[in-house]
């Protein structure tokens, strides 16, 4: 199965990136960040939208407390920023660089708006897009503040199944290769890396996944 943020096999990036378009190359550019660089604070005017080229995104944002709450890890190929095509003209996150170099293609709303009249299709796919990521991001803050690690961990597997998994085809397991580290992994559910390194153990000892750097494997019985 395709990526959450890839339709029909089609990758948004290379159709939205502005260097595709004559009309839009001379005045586009790419942006590059450091690692802990911010692309964007809470409260920053929402006037573009972002697409990865290259490295890894955070977004959260902090509450009350001054606690950080982070809200998706994004690679190459991803977008964020997208609610300003919705006219909301203020941010209500974060977006840093947690990447040692991460590249960016920064589009004005205006442009994109003039892209997607040019394009039904694409407009409905973006649109698409925007609201299944909204589910998923509230579905995850639901998981952390009222499931247990356990928990939150497994339906963080079934939700890296959704978007990278595929069956193998002589098990019936689940395999996912995915983009992300473990610390990325622990940031996104809540947790320690040392946590989260002793329940995957604990869940390997079960039998219920087997995992490496880049693949877990969700066996059958689970999946």
């Amino acid at each position: 199965m395709s990526a959450l943020w890839y339709f029909e096999d089609v990758n948004l990036f290379k159709i939205l990136c502005p260097h595709r378009y004559k009309d839009y190359k001379q005045e586009h550019c790419l942006s590059v960040y450091k690692k802990k660089d911010y692309i964007y604070f809470e409260e920053d005017a929402a006037s573009k939208l972002y697409l990865i080229d290259k490295g890894k995104v955070k977004l959260g944002y902090y509450t009350e407390e001054g606690e950080e709450v982070i809200k998706a890890i994004l690679s190459k190929g991803e977008i964020f920023g997208e609610k300003a095509i919705l006219g909301i003209d203020t941010r209500n996150e974060f977006a840093q660089s947690i990447d040692n170099t991460t590249v960016v293609c920064p589009v004005s709303t205006e442009t994109m708006h003039s892209l997607m009249r040019k394009n039904v299709s694409l407009s409905f796919k973006i649109y698409k897009f925007i609201g299944i990521r909204i589910k998923k991001l509230e579905r995850r803050l639901q998981l952390l503040l009222f499931k247990d690690t356990r928990t939150r961990l497994l339906e963080f597997f079934k939700e890296l199944c959704e978007d990278y998994g595929h069956e193998c085809e002589k098990t019936g397991d689940q395999i996912i290769e995915h983009p992300y580290t473990q610390k990325d992994i622990a940031t996104l559910i809540g947790t320690s890396r040392p946590t989260l390194n002793t329940l995957m153990n604990e869940l390997k000892q079960e039998k219920m996944i087997d995992f490496n750097r880049k693949e877990i494997r969700l066996l059958k019985k689970v999946a």
